[in-house]
């Protein structure tokens, strides 16, 4: 068995609207470009030197490597959000962080509490944090509704 491992990322964010929280959850994966396909739910490691790239359009039916957030709810006025945030690391060899959340309510708080969440995780290894990426989506809820937030691995 080959195990490879993935040196490229981007992220995406989308929110939609359905008669289902399922549909709801495929019109936000429309909405942020990674519908489609079928994602490989992963845990929230980033590889050493993998690099953020734009995103493209992924190939219909493609097994894709991803993290992701999401939220829906059949509550009428209510706002919900989702985020991912990817802790990259100062010294390029080791691993960087990534870490989901989604609530109901502002994506303002919750980008706050994601940023605290990667700043402890990387306190907890004891490892220099460069920067944090932020990927996030509200929504506010029609009949019922969802966010998505993802961070896409590739080759």
């Amino acid at each position: 068995m080959v195990v490879k491992t993935l040196t490229k990322f981007f992220t995406a964010s989308g929110n939609g609207e359905g008669n289902t929280a399922l549909t709801a959850f495929d019109a936000a994966l429309l909405d942020s470009g990674v519908a489609n396909t079928n994602l490989w739910r992963l845990t929230s490691i980033l590889p050493p030197k993998c690099k953020q790239i734009k995103p493209f359009k992924l190939p219909l039916g493609a097994l894709v490597p991803a993290v992701y957030s999401a939220k829906t709810s059949s509550t009428p006025g209510e706002l919900i959000s989702a985020c991912v945030a990817i802790g990259v690391p100062a010294k390029e060899t080791n691993a960087g962080l990534i870490m989901e959340y989604s609530h109901s309510g502002e994506k303002a708080v919750a980008e706050k509490i994601i940023r605290n969440m990667v700043k402890e995780g990387f306190n907890n290894r004891k490892w220099k944090l460069k920067k944090i990426i932020i990927a996030s989506s509200e929504h506010k809820v029609i009949k019922t509704g969802a966010v998505c937030a993802v961070v896409v691995l590739w080759d």
